[in-house]
């Protein structure tokens, strides 16, 4: 049964760092295939950022309380993503160096 469960985990992580890596997608073309872009040239470089950073910024661009120039670019962007795309897409941005 164990076995069963640690399988069941990982599967489910696996998904959820390619739901993340598919998200970034769109992302990479301003942010750069590793985020080491500044987007525009407006935004912050977000490689090297931490998951709960990433997330946080992510939602505050949907509810309109984060973000400087690209703030009404970024609300567009993540306007369509759930609390666990959003997740998805922070966890996988922060394994990008």
């Amino acid at each position: 049964m164990k076995k069963i469960a640690l399988a069941l985990l990982f599967a489910g992580v696996s998904l959820m760092a390619n739901e993340g890596e598919a998200l970034f997608k769109k992302c990479a073309s301003c942010h750069g295939q590793k985020a080491e872009k500044s987007a525009l040239n407006k935004s912050q470089v977000i490689a090297g950022w931490d998951a709960a950073k990433i997330e946080a910024a992510l939602k505050g661009y949907k509810d309109g309380t984060y973000g400087g120039a690209m703030k009404g670019l970024m609300k567009g962007q993540v306007a369509s993503y759930d609390d666990a795309k959003i997740k998805a897409v922070a966890e996988y941005i922060a394994t990008l160096k």
